[in-house]
């Protein structure tokens, strides 16, 4: 199996000159041959997506809700694809032009794959499609190694993608899968740098801490999202109960839901009830700071590990603090740098909030839902970066690129 993991990631580095010279034509033609892939081979794909969800049967609904797939998530990952296909090609994109006053020599910064993207993840099997077609457009090769729980699904989008790749005149080897699940498969696959340039890990905050302590390939972290929303003094109550029944309730399993819910305690006594029972409502379960369960004796006891918790579930905690600082303070102690908002009509705590909060995306008066490639326009994204080198937040086509220097001279020496 060695042989087979290192004989695929070599594959892929042996096509990143084929990428890197593709028009954006030709880039394009290959993402809409993923995109009919999906369309032309749905039944299959559908097929093992019940198989891996049958073997699932017994884990938590919110991770089933992740492995699932049907027509209509199928048609929306379509749609993203169909998105990405109408956005520009950033390869090739000069990023600065000068000429040396001293030399006179023409320097350009221009834009380029990064070569092959190497991609692990949890159960996610929408984010195969994803993968590859951001992969595609920004001229890089892909491979991906998912996990045991989505093996059948992820082995039957790739056997399309590549077979229709093939069919059209492309390289399929543009695009492998690792079907290795074993933790030894996927602590080899971390360690092949020689041919992998960088590593995305997809999943709970333990996997991306694991494959960060692990890898030899340089990382960039994606994904864990226990993120907060504060209720400021100032805040309209209407919008606070929109604001966190969404961020809560409309999708719980993934990493943009809102997990924590600070109060200003200047409000708790009239806002606590009427947002918590909207909650309640909803199915969500409460874990609360003492004042909160004073204030709603249906809470659950809050312990420190609950600040730190990504539930991925109907669980919220809360705890009332003493104004925006301590807020502030709290959400960069105990957060991972994910999505946070302030609910606010007070432009100055919106401005304070918005600078000092340390995640990659911090809202004034909106649902941290909407932290997703798709919904800021990328067309999709490979992950939500929650680090600071290279690229932060929701990684579209400029964030899966890097640069180099073209330098134009005339015969020049340096003295």
């Amino acid at each position: 199996m060695r042989s087979d993991i290192e004989e695929k990631c070599k594959k892929a580095k042996a096509c990143a000159d084929y990428m890197a010279t593709l028009s954006a034509y030709n880039k394009n033609k290959m993402i809409s041959t993923v995109r009919d892939a999906v369309s032309l081979y749905e039944d299959d794909i559908l097929s093992a997506n019940r198989e891996d969800v049958e073997r699932c049967k017994d884990k938590p609904a919110s991770f089933i809700d992740r492995l699932t797939l049907n027509k209509k998530r199928l048609a929306a990952v379509r749609d993203g694809v169909d998105k990405l296909i109408s956005l520009a090609d950033p390869i090739g994109e000069i990023l600065d032009e000068w000429v040396t006053e001293k030399t006179n020599l023409k320097i350009r910064k221009v834009r380029t794959p990064l070569g092959v993207i190497g991609l692990i993840y949890e159960a996610r099997p929408n984010v195969t499609v994803d993968a590859v077609c951001l992969a595609l457009k920004t001229g890089n090769a892909v491979v991906l190694r998912g996990s045991k729980d989505a093996i059948a699904t992820n082995k039957a989008i790739v056997r399309a993608v590549k077979a229709e790749l093939t069919r059209n005149g492309f390289d399929d080897n543009v695009v492998q899968l690792i079907e290795d699940v074993s933790h030894e498969g996927a602590e080899l696959f971390m360690k092949q740098r020689e041919y992998v340039d960088v590593l995305l890990p997809r999943g709970s905050k333990e996997f991306i801490k694991s494959v960060v302590q692990k890898a030899t390939i340089p990382v960039i972290e994606t994904g864990a999202g226990n993120c907060h929303a504060y209720v400021e003094k100032s805040a309209d109550l209407k919008k606070a109960v929109d604001i966190i029944v969404n961020g809560k309730v409309s999708r719980p399993s993934v990493c943009n839901a809102l997990e924590s819910l600070l109060i200003d305690k200047e409000v708790a006594e009239k806002y606590i009830v009427p947002i918590l029972s909207e909650l309640e409502r909803h199915g969500v379960a409460v874990r609360g700071c003492p004042t909160t369960k004073k204030l709603f004796p249906a809470a659950q006891s809050l312990k420190e590990s609950d600040l730190f918790a990504e539930y991925g579930n109907l669980i919220i905690s809360v705890k009332v603090v003493d104004g925006i600082d301590e807020a502030i303070k709290h959400i960069n102690k105990y957060g991972t740098h994910h999505s946070e908002v302030i609910i606010t009509e007070d432009e100055s705590a919106a401005e304070k909030f918005l600078k000092r909060v340390d995640s990659a995306a911090v809202y004034v008066n909106a649902s941290t839902r909407f932290t997703d490639g798709c919904e800021f326009g990328f067309g999709a994204e490979m992950g939500i970066s929650t680090q600071k080198l290279h690229a932060r937040g929701p990684m579209g086509l400029a964030e899966l690129t890097s640069y180099k220097y073209m330098i134009f001279g005339n015969g020049q020496i340096r003295e």
